[in-house]
């Protein structure tokens, strides 16, 4: 693991303990504990900490719509210590980082990364070897010129664009990709950044051939991954299993589940094409309606004995809607958090 872990400035030094970081964690240079707000779950399992639960819990503002500063609040009242925001939901910023640095800062919440995409002017295009250079230098800009200035940002969570023309990913364009990435994290890890793509269906890395194939041709002092738990059941993957198997390599986790009728999928389960390819309609809360195609508690005891401290990413849209709105969505995964996966809640 970087020596350069999260290290925000938070004014609101006043918190003594967090439902998400415990105290092994403060010792070891993370993030600042914060305690979990009292409205955000009803539990009565107010259980010790565990000392080995080194990991921080975030949500993704691609919630809210764009509305990076209603993100900030609502992330800050519920008590989550951190906000993965999209490039378009930041665009306002794009010149003045600093700025939302400080409103990050201000609410107590830290930027967990910021993913790509956003623009016309930003290319996404991963697998035509005439448009990679473009690709390699936006992405490059991006994290100097943005991520970087948050200053406590060590890795850049990239979605890796479209499939081709025609939806099929070849071997090929996995070269390229693999080849564009290298060029990226080469440049990027100079400035303590890792570059680490984000498997996700419907766009050009979504089965294990895909994604195998990737790790196995990218360089592994270069190239990190995000692994998302619902977008690897539904490609066909065990997420449990990618995760063992890329340990070394995992930049940050995002939890989301999938249909339970999907544990143990073996195949693509989404439609090649159309509205859900991109898993839209095929997500589930942690402990909503139709939950359980992921085994959290599997992955949350191997995480907790490995000493995980990194990241993990509750990544809600508005496809999971369920209750009156996104927060009170949120508070349902909050919930499954503190009741299913013991993650205590520390009072203040």
């Amino acid at each position: 693991m970087f020596a350069n872990m999260p290290q925000p400035s938070v004014k609101r030094r006043n918190f003594l303990g967090s439902a998400f970081a415990l105290s092994g964690a403060v010792g070891a240079g993370l993030l600042p504990v914060r305690a979990l707000a009292a409205d955000a779950v009803q539990s009565s399992n107010w259980s010790a900490p565990a000392p080995d639960m080194r990991f921080r819990f975030a949500c993704s503002a691609a919630a809210w719509n764009n509305d990076i500063e209603k993100a900030i609040a609502v992330t800050s009242r519920l008590g989550l210590p951190g906000l993965e925001p999209f490039r378009h939901d930041v665009v306002n910023y794009l010149d003045r980082p600093l700025a939302l640095r400080k409103l990050f800062d201000d609410a107590g919440v830290s930027m967990v990364t910021c993913s790509n995409g956003g623009g016309p002017d930003f290319s996404g295009n991963f697998y035509d070897a005439t448009k990679t250079a473009k690709t390699i230098a936006d992405h490059v800009k991006f994290a100097r010129d943005f991520i970087r200035m948050f200053g406590y940002c060590d890795h850049f969570k990239m979605n890796m664009g479209s499939r081709p023309p025609g939806g099929e990913t070849t071997d090929e364009h996995i070269k390229i990709a693999a080849d564009a990435l290298n060029q990226i994290g080469e440049q990027t890890i100079k400035f303590g950044i890792r570059t680490a793509p984000h498997p996700h269906v419907g766009s050009l890395i979504e089965t294990e051939h895909e994604v195998r194939s990737l790790m196995a041709l990218t360089d592994p002092r270069y190239v990190w991954i995000v692994t998302d738990t619902a977008h690897l059941t539904l490609g066909g993957m065990d997420p449990f299993q990618i995760i063992r198997d890329y340990w070394p390599r995992l930049a940050e986790i995002h939890y989301k589940d999938a249909p339970k009728h999907l544990r143990g999928n073996k195949a693509l389960a989404v439609p090649k094409t159309g509205p859900e390819a991109g898993g839209h309609g095929w997500f589930r809360n942690l402990g909503g309606k139709d939950s359980g195609g992921v085994d959290f508690p599997a992955i949350q005891e191997w995480l907790i004995d490995r000493k995980y401290n990194r990241w993990i990413t509750l990544d809600l849209d508005e496809s999971m809607l369920e209750g009156k709105d996104m927060e009170d969505t949120l508070k349902i995964n909050l919930n499954y958090l503190v009741n299913v996966l013991h993650v205590p809640r520390i009072m203040v």
